[in-house]
């Protein structure tokens, strides 16, 4: 007998532009990931709080917020996005080591096993993956 496939497992939320939402973001995050049984990696919870911040400083007009959303594949992919309304392009930038700042997407490329932009109207989305428990993935082009 076929076991039935799991359908996916999806949670957001909304935050308006304020310093307490990165945190916040973080909670829901650790909150969800925990009613999921899925508290081994702390990487999941870094790269959240590290796309609300970027969220928050250069996605996120004023009187405006943004919304993580995580998913949980049946297969045991875990995907996080978080949505904003702002305009600009997302890119890993070229930081020297010395920067107090522009380290966000390098940690984000090193440590999810995918990531990327999607477009919305208005604004963008800016997602990472992490494969399930002890299946490592290897992704051409990554940063690392």
């Amino acid at each position: 007998m076929d076991e039935e496939p799991q359908h996916p497992r999806t949670r957001q939320t909304f935050y308006r532009r304020d310093r307490r939402s990165v945190r916040l973001a973080r909670e829901f995050a650790r909150e969800t990931l925990t009613d999921w049984t899925r508290t081994e990696r702390s990487d999941e919870l870094l790269c959240v709080s590290e796309l609300a911040t970027n969220a928050l400083v250069h996605g996120v007009p004023a009187g405006c917020g943004f919304h993580p959303r995580l998913t949980l594949h049946g297969d045991g992919v875990l995907r996080v996005e978080v949505h904003d309304s702002g305009p600009g392009e997302v890119r890993a930038p070229e930081t020297s080591p010395e920067a107090e700042r522009g380290r966000g997407l390098l940690l984000v490329a090193a440590l999810a096993d995918k990531w990327g932009v999607g477009e919305r109207n208005p604004g963008k989305f800016v997602w990472c993956e992490f494969a399930a428990r002890g299946e490592g993935v290897t992704v051409p082009g990554r940063l690392r």
